[in-house]
Formats: structure tokens, sequence, C-alpha cells
């Protein structure tokens, strides 16, 4: 068995460490030798941030009362030696709750009223609303004080019919889902809507964020979890109880919230929690361990997935072997294989997905380096030839050099008002691009679907408006691609131009790509079809959800066409970025090659100083090319450390 989930995220984040160090120093070496344009520096930067504010997030999903508070305990804060999150009897997570570290913030819990469900704004707006928000500070240093703060994630209120009504817990065309009525009419309903929890968890500062969902009724009241939150986790713990198996609301968790977003391999992964249950019987070990394998498959059959991916544990048994130090027991309760099955899985995934992005990083920057490296090595060519022309000359041949390395100066000068206007056609075409991608045209491409949704009643049709919005909205990707091509189709043939009369050594860029964004789109489109079939007709004649389900959608639509964005922005500078290193090194060429002619025409020795010192020249790109090649080659072979 492999390292803990703990150990191998541990190991992650050292990795990330000594990768993000090792780019510094690329950075300053690249600095040092004036290497570092701007489509290296915003390469470097992409591959910086990527490293700093990447995220882990692993979501755990299930209904009320099947361990997921114990489970988390026991993963990441047996060293506590308590339970910190709520799971005793009758005490249970009553708000999707998110664990996550903000260095800008102090150590606190922050809860949002369940009244502001109210309201039709979405979890993202109400983060940015914190007087909204309720504080509280925590002590990490304090166990016991921790753990009272975060119990409050179990609070609960009395409401009337009406009141739960608009808050989502309550449906007349379903009375089994509703909650009790007590003696005066009265219903429990949860206090809170969310909850945030920042403190300086060792995991957590390194990027990992916990997501504690409570059951069926909370998650499909909030579209914004699933269709958002649930759907990027990286990976989702699905809990079952073995003294259950898949009950109905199990049943309609998984199809209905996870079967959208589910992914193949090991980043969704099921959990048969509390097999202590069975260990008291009168049953012996072996028919224990065939009772768990039937309910194993039986449980892989209803939810359609392999048995394998099936994990019996327990959580309870787990969490009292680390905190007693029980070895055996910590095997027993199947914690240890769970982890290793989590670690593998998530982080295997994980790590998989930043391998790809950093190489595919570190070589577009290695060649843009090169091309500014050949542009000088070029350079130094030129100056090579007119100086060994010049052995045996007089004056009069030097004096005639001069003139004409003046006049081709002028002449490349010139370049400047067409490099003028060809900056002035790019940009005017890049921002018709940018267009596309902003929010006005993503409110306009969802407004058919908002007014679709805003009038109380069954909405019908509306399956029918949603497919043409993504239709319309992959359009824009279209046109993005068609003006990123207008725009390769007009910066090749201006290069080609500057190329024949100025000398220059431009190449086309290569075309736009845009796969991620087509990607995120397709899989946006599938999470949110849930919402509307039949099983939500009901929830949909509610206008504020419908309002509430426009918002959530816009959330996520913002931050798919702002990488979109991105992503263009960089293909724009990569395009041009070789003009401007172009421009610099060849100003800086002839004001050499003027200097060197002057040289030599005031001293006899001169000349061959410049060729020694222009070989030496030579020989120091060689050196600069080997040192990039090595630096990175560096960072290629650690990210394959992971």
């Amino acid at each position: 068995m492999g390292p803990s989930f703990n150990e191998q995220f541990d190991q992650l984040g050292l990795w990330r460490k000594h990768f993000a160090s090792q780019l510094g120093d690329l950075r300053v070496w690249l600095g040092e030798h004036e290497l570092l344009d701007a489509a290296v520096q915003d390469h470097l930067q992409r591959l910086e941030s990527r490293l700093r504010d990447d995220k882990v997030c692993v979501a755990f999903v299930a209904e009320f009362s099947r361990g997921k508070s114990e489970l988390i305990n026991a993963i990441f804060f047996a060293h506590y030696g308590r339970r910190i999150m709520p799971a005793s009897p009758g005490r249970t997570t009553m708000c999707p709750t998110e664990l996550a570290y903000d260095p800008a913030l102090p150590a606190c819990m922050r809860l949002l009223p369940i009244e502001t469900r109210e309201q039709p704004y979405s979890l993202a707006q109400w983060r940015t609303r914190p007087s909204t928000w309720v504080q509280l500070p925590l002590d990490v240093h304090n166990p016991d004080q921790l753990a009272s703060q975060i119990a409050k994630v179990a609070e609960t209120r009395k409401v009337t019919v009406d009141e739960a009504r608009t808050l989502g817990f309550w449906n007349d065309a379903m009375p089994e889902d509703n909650p009790l009525q007590d003696a005066q009419g009265m219903v429990e309903v949860p206090r809170w809507r969310h909850a945030l929890v920042n403190m300086a968890h060792p995991l957590l500062k390194q990027g990992l964020v916990i997501l504690d969902t409570p059951g069926l009724n909370a998650v499909g009241a909030e579209p914004e979890l699933t269709v958002n939150q649930i759907a990027q986790a990286h990976a989702v713990v699905f809990l079952l109880g073995a003294d259950t198996g898949v009950t109905k609301s199990d049943l309609a968790i998984w199809r209905e919230h996870l079967l959208p977003c589910h992914r193949e391999g090991d980043s969704h992964l099921v959990v048969l929690n509390k097999i202590d249950a069975l260990w008291g019987s009168m049953d012996s070990p072996e028919q224990v361990r065939a009772q768990l394998e039937r309910l194993r498959q039986q449980c892989a059959e209803m939810l359609q997935i392999s048995p394998e991916r099936i994990l019996p544990l327990s959580g309870h048994k787990g969490l009292v072997a680390k905190i007693e130090n029980r070895p055996e027991l910590l095997e027993e309760s199947g914690l240890a294989a769970f982890e290793d099955a989590l670690a593998h899985g998530i982080l295997g995934h994980r790590q998989s997905i930043l391998q790809a992005t950093v190489a595919d990083g570190v070589e577009q920057m290695q060649a843009q380096v090169r091309r500014s490296i050949q542009i000088r090595r070029r350079d130094l060519d030129e100056q090579m030839l007119e100086l060994r022309s010049l052995r045996g000359k007089n004056s009069t041949v030097i004096t005639s050099m001069r003139q004409r390395i003046e006049q081709e100066q002028r002449s490349f000068e010139a370049s400047s008002t067409r490099i003028l206007a060809l900056r002035t056609v790019h940009l005017r075409l890049m921002n018709q691009a940018f267009q596309y991608l902003g929010a006005t045209s993503q409110r306009r491409e969802l407004e058919q679907l908002a007014q679709a949704l805003e009038h109380s009643g069954l909405k019908l049709g509306v399956r029918k408006v949603y497919a043409s919005t993504f239709e319309r909205l992959r359009e824009l990707g279209d046109k993005v691609r068609a003006a990123a091509a207008e725009v390769q189709a007009m910066l090749g043939a201006s290069f080609k131009e500057l190329n024949a009369e100025f000398g220059f050594s431009l190449l086309p860029p290569e075309p736009l790509q845009l796969h991620d964004f087509e990607m995120a789109l397709g899989q946006l489109e599938q999470s949110y079809l849930q919402y509307l079939g039949f099983g939500h007709v009901l929830k949909l004649a509610n206008p504020l959800f419908g309002e509430r389900l426009i918002k959530a959608l816009g959330m996520r639509l913002r931050s798919i066409f702002e990488n979109a964005a991105n992503d263009l922005d960089l293909w724009s500078k990569a395009a041009t970025a070789q003009l401007d290193a172009q421009l610099k090194e060849r100003k800086r060429s002839f004001a050499r090659r003027i200097e060197a002619v002057d040289r030599i025409q005031q001293a006899t020795s001169g000349l061959m100083e410049h060729i020694a010192t222009v070989e030496a020249a030579e020989q120091q790109l060689q050196q600069l090319e080997q040192q990039l090649e090595v630096r990175c080659q560096q960072l290629l072979h650690l990210q394959t450390q992971m």
C-alpha cells in the first residue's frame, strides 16, 4: 500500500514549492540575459499562477446520517484527538460546509443565514457581501473551541409551512419527502444556508478544499452547489450506509446530482460506510465478508458502476484507530485502503493534469526564448560577414560600409509606420474577438432562457430553449475562432512583407485552439439538464428557483468565458511578441555594427579585436542555448517526479 492521502498531498505541496522556486530562478536568469520579453513573461506568470492558486477539491456527498462528517474527521482531523466536525448521534451537518484556507482572512467560520434563499442571489454573489455572513472566530490550537464553533453547522430553526415552502424545504406534490410538523404545525429547517471554514490546517494551506454536503433536500435546492461546486470537484466521495444499502433518497442523489457530472476513473468513489454495524453479529468474519461482497455487488448494480469503485469501511472505527494508535483496527476499518484509493485517484488524476500543463507551458516558453536567441545569432552572423569583408580594406571602403549600415538603419526605421498600422489593425480585430467572450454577449444569450424560467407555473418547452441557448453559446466560440483566423491571416501576410522589405524573420502564428472552452461548455450543458427533467417540474414552477438556476449558470459561464479570453490573450501576445523582440534586437544590432566600424576606422587592430568579440558573443549565445536546454529539462524532469 502506498502513502496515505495526507502523505501524498504533502508530497504534492513540496513539489509545487520546489517547482515554483526553480521557475523563479529561471525568471532571474532570463532577466539577467535580457531574454524576458512579454510573451515569455506571460508564460512564466501563467505557470506560477497555476502552481500558486491550484486547488484540489474533495466533495463528500450523501443523504443524512451516512457518516460523511465522521469520515472527514477520520481522514483530516484525527490528529486533534477528537471529533471536529459534528458527527455524534442527533448532531449532523445541516448546511453545505466548505473547509479551506485564505491567508488574507483570520481563522474563522462564516455562516450564511437560511433566509437568503428568499432572494435570487447566487452563493457566489453572497460571497461578495461579507456583511450578510455571521463570522465567528476559530482557535485552531484549541480542539474543544474549534469543535464547539463548527458544531453550529448542525443548528436548525422552526418555521411555518409557508416559510419552508419559500425556502425550498416543502413540496406539496411530494408530501412523503417533507419534514415532520410539530404540535404547533411548525417544521424544522437548517438555520444556515452555507458555511465557510477558514483555518490553517496543513493540507488546507497547500490548496486542499473539503466540501461537506448535507442531504437530498439541501443539495437539490441549491443548483449552484450541484452544477458548479460538486461538478467541478476533483474527487467526489459518495457515501452509502452498510446498514441501509442504496435507499430511494440515495439513488435520487446519485441519479439527479452526481450521475450528470460523473467521470470515469478513480476520481469518483463510493463508500459503503458503517461496516462495523455487522461486526457484532453472530456471523463469522468470513460470513461478514461475504455479506459485504454481496452488498457491494448489489450497490454496484443499482448505481451501474464497477464493484471495485465501491469501498467498504468504518469511518468511526478508523477515527478511533488513529486516535488510539491501533494499526490493526485501522486496517480492519478499511480506512487505510480508502485513503490509498483517494490518494491515487484524486491526486494521480490531478498530477497528470498539472504535468501536462507544466510540460506544455515550459515547452512554449523555451521555444519563445530560443526564437530570441536565434534573432541575436542572425545579427551576429551579419556582423561577422561585414567584419571579415573589411580585412585588408582601406578607410574609404570602411567609410562606405558605415554609410551602407546607416542607410539600412534608415530603411529599417521606415518600417515603424508599417508596424504601427499593423498594430492598429491587430488591436481592432482582437477587440472584436474579445467582445464575443464578454459579459454582454453572455447576458444576451441567456436572456431567452431567463424569460422562459421567470414566470410562475409549468415551464413547457424549456428544454428546447435551453438547447438553443447552448447552441448560440457555441456559435460565440466559432465567431472567436473566425476572428482569430482573420488575425492570423493578416499577421501572416504582414509578416511576409516585413521579412521581404526590412529583413525581419517573422513566423506566422499558429491557429487558435479553444478545446478547453468547448469541453467545459459541453460539461456544463450536461450538468444542468437534470434540472429540466420531469423530476424538477414543480421546482421550476417557482420563479425564485428558476432565477437562482439562471444566476448559477451565469456564474459558471463567466468562468468558462474568462478562461477562453485568457487563452485568446496569450495567443495574441505570443503571435506579436516576436515582432517586439526582433525590433529590439535589430536596433541594438545597428548600434553595435556602427560602433564596430567606427572603432576599426580609428585603429588598425580594431578589426581583429572586434571579430574576436563577435566570435565570443556567438559562443556565449551557444552557451545560453545549452543552459536554457538544461534548465528547461530540469523543470520537465522535476514535473515527472511528483
